[in-house]
This record gives structure tokens, C-alpha cells and sequence, in this order.
């Protein structure tokens, strides 16, 4: 098979860390090649330097046999190089088709040529069977449509090679599907995919061959037909894992402690998100919400947080009406709140980290007092929640934003069950994107928060997730909620048909 990729005893060091030791890979034309390990293992590392947003210490690269240096990323882009980032990249205010041509704007006349736009990107739209609505602003794109962009982009610009950094993290088990589909016909076409993932079921599913990394090491690489996910796991982190279910079945539910009845909510297009919604959640349960992306998940999680207006109905915290109330009386009557996007809403990245560890509490005691922050309390307090939450950082006083992302959730989940006793926990995407250890810890943590008797409200597009965790599921289909069912052997099934929209069980 022809050589895509050869990557040499490449180095890189930043301080007290060793990213990349001596990494060595070779991948084909046409080749699959999923390249998986914890947060911190190095994968980003060695993917930034071959898209050249960072530089290696040591070591060569070869791109289709010649050895080359990548300064940059424009320099990738033009040996065929092309990466879509975990988070995209794309303009919110410009069409789909403007994002994918941004920067290489077919032009007439000194003008750029809307109509070329249309036709060119159209073309390659079909060429590599990647559908989108090329009109319609990024803005507005479902998650599925904008990762299309996103791939379009690169190819728009002649991109061999495709570098995706953890591409199913926000897309729903059909959208992956569909992704897949896309990614064995580019395959097929000739096109080399590097697929960094945690999630060990859809690496099997989709890639070739699979490189392991631990410590910034190549761990191995193993033809993916000729392994399992509890090989593969105990290679990235060097023990057995988890599996399965986790949560004890026949657990007695307590008390209501969250309750909503006939909310209604609406979008920013002013579009009803929400559609009479009755939900109850109780002590001592997990309450699973699955559904895809963009059935009213975020709007609901919103109203009951207080961040979104509740257009009619009622939300009660623990027999108290907290319909119109702010978000601050909200957690102060008890509810927890992790949010889905853990950059935006769920850490200021500028601020130390026993900032963003104390920033639900920091105008209480003991955190605070009558002559304002008590300095001692704080430290102590960062400590034990860096401890007990095993959160990776030099210290307290470290920048947010210099965390992974795992260690950033980790921060966020002690923030908000390491200090308080809370009745309720809203818990949206709370593994999304974290690495096996990490997603094991935050997993035992919300079991152990409804085993001492909190409610937890668990809102996932990963499916093995709720069904992991839960005690009985929901499904959000167009804004109206369907009951599931408690967790049984048919209850994958159960939440797959109601996710299409059948309205057996819609809860009223």
C-alpha cells in the first residue's frame, strides 16, 4: 500500500511535561487509523504538530515519502493536510458555503462570485456525498450539518490527509452513523482519516487500525479487526475498566425533588423548544434524558436553571416554585448544575483555579465572611476539592483555561457536588469528551451523589451512558417528552423507537 503519512521518533517537551517521546507511526492511503488514549496522552500533541500548530523537538515527518517541515498550518494545508477540530471553527454569521470558501473566495471581477461559491461548494457537496444546506447560516446549522462544513472545508482546499479530533463528541448516535458512512466512502475514495476518539465502541466500528497511546508513548498499534474495547482499554490506561451497567437495579425512589408541569419554552428563533412538559424526579433515582440534538435538551435544561424564560407552566425545587427565579435562588434552593459546554458556561478560563472552584459560594460562608474573601478557608477548600476530584494542576492558583478538558470537568463536578449537600443535580453531557479514567470517576461521583439520596437528572447524547446510569429514561422528540420506561434489557430499543418520533408512553 502507498505511504500517506510517516512520522519518525518525534519529541516534544513543554515545561514538566513530556508530550511526545519519541512517537513513531506509519499510515497508508486510504487508511483509518484511530489514534486513542487518556486526556493528556499526547494525541493532540502529535496531531497539532502534524497540522503544524506547534513544532517538534526532535524527529522527521514524511508526507506521501518526502520528508517536510510543517511551520505552519497553511503550509499542511497545501501538502493535503486538513484537521477538524473538536470545537468548529466556523463564523456564525456567514452561510455554511461562505464558511467552507472563507478565505479562497472564487472572485469575478474583483468581486467575490456568490454564484461560483454556490456551484463549486455544491459540487463538492456531491462528489463526496457529504450533504448540506449551503444557504443556511452556520448559526442555524444542526451540529451534524456544521461538522459537514467542517469536512468540506478541507476538502475544498485539497486536503489528502483529514485529522478529526474527537468527531462524535457532540453528535447523537444516528449523526455518527452517518458520519461513519461518510468517512469509509472518503476512504474508499482514497482519502487517509486519522480519527482521535475515547469512545472504544465506535473506534471498532469504524477504524482500520488503532494506535494507543499512554504518557505521550505509542503504547502499540493493532489491527482494530483483531481486537476488543477491554484490550484496548487496559492499554491506554494500563488496567481493567468498567463496563456495562453501573447502576444497582430495584433502587426505591424517594420523595419528589424536582418536578415540572405543562412547561413550555422557546428557542432564540422564538420557536417552541419546549411543548407541555411533565417531569418529576425523585430522591435516591437517576432520570435519564436521551434524544438527539436539538429536540429541546438545552432549552429545558435552561428554564429549570433559570437561565431561560419559562413561557407557561410551573418548575418546583423541592415544593418550592421556582418558575421566574434567578439562578443563584435556584441553587441556593438546592439543585446542582453541570453544564454541556464546560467552556462556556461552565468556567471563566482567565480565572485561577480556586476561583472557579469557589464561584458558587463565594458569598457565603466559610468561603466568605463580614470583611469579605477568607484567604485561609479558600486554600484550604481548592485543596481538598483538588484532591478528592483528583484534578491535574501545578496548583490552586493555575489559569483555568491551561487544564485539559477532563480536568476542567473534574474542577466543575467538585465545584458543584464537593461543597454542597444539594437535593437535585442537573447533570447535562457531564462525560462528553473526557478520557475512560475521568469519565469512570465523574460517573461514580453522580451514583454516589443519588445513593446518599439526591435526585439526579441526567441529560446524554450517549446512550450507553444513560442506560449505564440510569434508573428508568425519557426521550425529548420535538420538544415533547416520552417515557421510556426503567432500565431493562429492551430499554435500548425502546428509547431507539422513540427517538424517531413514536409517541407510545408520551408522558402527560
Amino acid at each position: 500500500m502507498t505511504e500517506a503519512i510517516a512520522i519518525k521518533y518525534i519529541c516534544k517537551e513543554y515545561p514538566g511535561v513530556k508530550a511526545n517521546q519519541d512517537i513513531s507511526l506509519t499510515i497508508n492511503q486510504g487508511e483509518i487509523r484511530a489514534i486513542v488514549g487518556e486526556n493528556g496522552a499526547g494525541k493532540t500533541t502529535l496531531m497539532n504538530i502534524l497540522y503544524g500548530l506547534c513544532q517538534p523537538d526532535a524527529g522527521k515527518i514524511y508526507i506521501k515519502g518526502k520528508e517536510v517541515k510543517l511551520h505552519n498550518s497553511r503550509v499542511a494545508m497545501s501538502l493535503g493536510i486538513g484537521m477538524v477540530h473538536q470545537h468548529f471553527k466556523l463564523v456564525p454569521s456567514f452561510t455554511l458555503g461562505q464558511n467552507i470558501v472563507l478565505g479562497i473566495e472564487p472572485k469575478r471581477m474583483m468581486l467575490v462570485d456568490t454564484k461560483k461559491i454556490l456551484q463549486s461548494v455544491q459540487e463538492i457537496s456531491e462528489k463526496y456525498g457529504l450533504p448540506i444546506d449551503i444557504n443556511n447560516l452556520a448559526a442555524n446549522a444542526s451540529v451534524g450539518e456544521q461538522q459537514r462544513a467542517e469536512l468540506l472545508k478541507a476538502l475544498y482546499r485539497g486536503a489528502d490527509i483529514l485529522i478529526l479530533d474527537e468527531p462524535t463528541a457532540v453528535l447523537t448516535d444516528m449523526e455518527t452513523e452517518d458520519l461513519f458512512k461518510m468517512l469509509r466512502r472518503l476512504a474508499e475514495q482514497g482519502k487517509t482519516i486519522l480519527f482521535i476518539s475515547h469512545k472504544l465502541r465506535e473506534v471498532l466500528a469504524i477504524s482500520d487500525t488503532t494506535t494507543v497511546m499512554r504518557l505521550g508513548k505509542v503504547v502499540g498499534t493493532v489491527k482494530t479487526s483483531e481486537t476488543d474495547s477491554c484490550q484496548l482499554a487496559e492499554m491506554m490506561i494500563g488496567r481493567d475498566t468498567e463496563g456495562g451497567r453501573m447502576r444497582q437495579n430495584g433502587v426505591q425512589p424517594g420523595e419528589v425533588v424536582l418536578e415540572l408541569k405543562d412547561v413550555c419554552v422557546r428557542d432564540e428563533r422564538n420557536l417552541l423548544a419546549v411543548k407541555n412538559v411533565n417531569l418529576q424526579l425523585h430522591s435516591n433515582e437517576v432520570l435519564g434524558v436521551a434524544g438527539v440534538d436539538g429536540n429541546g435538551q438545552e432549552e429545558l435544561i435552561e428554564a429549570i436553571m433559570g437561565l431561560r424564560h419559562v413561557l407557561s407552566g410551573e418548575i418546583i425545587v423541592y415544593n418550592k416554585n421556582t418558575t421566574h427565579t434567578s439562578t443563584r435562588k435556584i441553587r441556593e434552593s438546592g439543585v446542582a448544575y453541570i453544564p454541556s459546554d464546560r467552556y462556556k458556561s461552565g468556567v471563566a478560563v482567565e480565572a485561577h483555579v480556586w476561583e472557579n472552584l469557589i464561584a458558587s459560594d463565594y458569598y457565603h460562608p466559610p468561603v466568605s465572611g463580614f470583611f469579605g474573601f477568607r484567604p485561609k478557608e479558600i486554600e484550604q477548600i481548592a485543596r481538598k476539592l483538588i484532591r478528592e476530584f483528583q484534578i491535574i494542576t501545578s496548583s490552586a492558583n493555575t489559569q483555568t483555561g491551561h487544564l485539559s478538558g477532563g480536568n476542567i470537568q473534574r474542577l466543575i463536578v467538585g465545584r458543584e457536588l464537593g461543597l454542597n449537600r444539594a437535593m437535585a443535580v442537573v447533570a447535562s453531557q457531564p462525560t462528553r469528551g473526557i478520557d475512560i479514567s475521568g469519565t469512570e470517576a465523574i460517573r461514580h461521583t453522580l451514583l454516589d451523589y443519588a445513593n446518599r439520596g439526591a435526585g439526579v437528572l441526567l441529560v446524554s447524547a450517549d446512550l450507553d451512558e444513560v442506560i449505564a446510569l440510569s434508573d428508568r429514561v425519557v426521550v425529548l422528540f420535538g420538544g415533547e417528552l416520552m417515557d421510556a420506561g426503567i432500565v431493562d434489557d429492551d430499554i435500548r430499543t425502546r428509547i431507539g423507537n422513540l427517538m424517531t418520533g413514536i409517541k407510545e408512553g408520551c408522558l402527560t
